[in-house]
């Protein structure tokens, strides 16, 4: 009998260690697949450079990714907040009217009555307050002056905070260099387009959707965001509004500027634009 017990012990630690392994080396995979990737690169100016690529297999899955990286320490002057109070407008038109050269979906929203659901301010002028939100909007982007910083929610870095513009949404993705462990949810778990904002240890500013819904792109759970934000360089990342609001707009990267794939029609086209309240964005 104890030689049986000790057989199935030895049987058990084997499972888990060849597990284990297995998942390092899924992971290990996919760290490659993102390094080895032949992105499709093109500088939109000096210090701006859009990056796309279309992976067969990331994390199992056919993927679109689409992201900017903006040079801080040359650019920080020109990033901003765009927000709408109560009226919604699509990315494009935002980034239109703010004479954009980039621009990205950025909070979470009312979509009846238009309004961030969070804490946004631009320009010193606090746009829309926020009621008391979800877990999820437990980060905060922030702008002042050449000082861009993503930041855990607190008092010191929304109310109290001495930036001129900042934007809560969330979840916070990647911390001091460190991925955050996040909880098993829909919201989480699930495979979605994702939109998203970081900065990487080299002080670039960095802008990303992943396109979903579709068979051309599957989407991404938020572990697995947090994962491709930090693979790509980014030290600090925070998960913006998603779904089918996730939208990048790059001037002149296509017909209508919008060089993701949005999914609000339905389509894999660069027309499935849905009306937003609020952006991110570098102005020209």
């Amino acid at each position: 009998m104890l030689r049986r017990n000790i057989q199935h012990l030895i049987l058990f630690v084997a499972v888990c260690v060849i597990g284990q392994i297995q998942l390092l080396y899924a992971q290990d995979q996919d760290s490659l697949q993102v390094v080895q990737t032949k992105w499709n690169s093109k500088t939109i100016q000096k210090g701006v450079i859009w990056h796309q690529a279309h992976i067969t297999n990331l994390f199992n899955a056919v993927q679109e990714v689409n992201w900017v990286e903006i040079d801080l320490k040359k650019l920080a002057k020109r990033v901003h907040i765009a927000g709408e109070p109560k009226v919604l407008k699509k990315t494009s038109q935002f980034a239109e009217e703010n004479q954009a050269l980039v621009a990205i979906n950025a909070g979470f929203f009312d979509v009846k009555n238009g309004g961030g659901v969070d804490l946004i301010k631009v320009d010193g002028q606090v746009i829309n307050s926020g009621a008391p939100s979800a877990a999820r909007a437990n980060a905060v982007f922030s702008i002042d002056g050449k000082k861009v910083r993503i930041e855990s929610v607190s008092p010191e870095t929304t109310i109290n905070a001495k930036a001129k513009s900042l934007l809560v949404a969330g979840p916070m993705l990647v911390s001091n260099n460190t991925r955050i462990t996040l909880p098993n949810s829909p919201f989480n778990s699930n495979r979605h387009p994702r939109s998203a904002v970081g900065i990487s240890g080299k002080n670039k500013l960095i802008l990303i959707v992943v396109d979903g819904r579709s068979n051309q792109s599957y989407g991404m759970s938020l572990p697995e965001l947090a994962k491709l934000m930090h693979w790509i360089g980014a030290k600090d990342a925070m998960n913006l509004d998603g779904g089918g609001s996730s939208t990048l707009y790059v001037e002149g990267g296509s017909d209508n500027n919008i060089v993701n794939y949005p999914s609000d029609n339905k389509k894999f086209d660069h027309e499935g634009q849905r009306s937003v309240s609020n952006i991110i964005y570098l102005k020209k």
